[in-house]
């Protein structure tokens, strides 16, 4: 979702409410703690130089359960976060905690619910590494080694 777009679906809502991926509710008592432009700035294993550029927002709570964050008050931060962003029309990302450590995610909007979708890594120079077109999805924690990898020490793929 860009900024313009969360900025039109903000302006549909009475409550700003976040659903994480899995359905349950970011507790109503959170806050953006930080709001601004990330700029990565890299190299792949094709030797690309690239940039990335999206607007981030962080979501965090405390043990303040009577706060709550209006639509309006979500303005207010983006128009303070202006100067940094500019006139930007970016992708966000939205960091969250959970009890292990912070998750980047996107953001979607549909029937008047705000949800976190997941994110997910790949390879920006497949064909440099010979990754098939139709790589297999996995999960963390089920990955096998394959018996013959296309990268080796010396291939220069990685």
């Amino acid at each position: 979702m860009k900024l313009s777009e969360f900025k039109n679906s903000l302006e549909q809502v009475e409550t700003f409410a976040i659903q994480l991926p899995n359905g349950a509710l970011v507790p109503a008592h959170f806050h953006i703690t930080e709001m601004g432009l990330l700029t990565k700035n890299f190299i792949d294993c094709g030797n690309t130089i690239r940039e990335e550029k999206q607007i981030t927002f962080q979501v965090w709570y405390a043990g303040d359960l009577e706060h709550r964050l209006a639509p309006s008050k979500v303005f207010k931060i983006i128009d303070a976060s202006k100067n940094l962003i500019g006139a930007a029309d970016l992708e966000l990302e939205v960091e969250y905690q959970d009890a292990m450590t912070i998750g980047k995610f996107g953001l979607e909007f549909a029937n008047g619910n705000f949800t976190l979708t997941p994110k997910e890594t790949t390879c920006l120079a497949q064909d440099h590494c010979g990754i098939p077109p139709e790589k297999m999805k996995v999960k963390i924690g089920e990955w096998k080694q394959k018996e013959t990898s296309c990268c080796t020490p010396d291939s220069g793929c990685c």
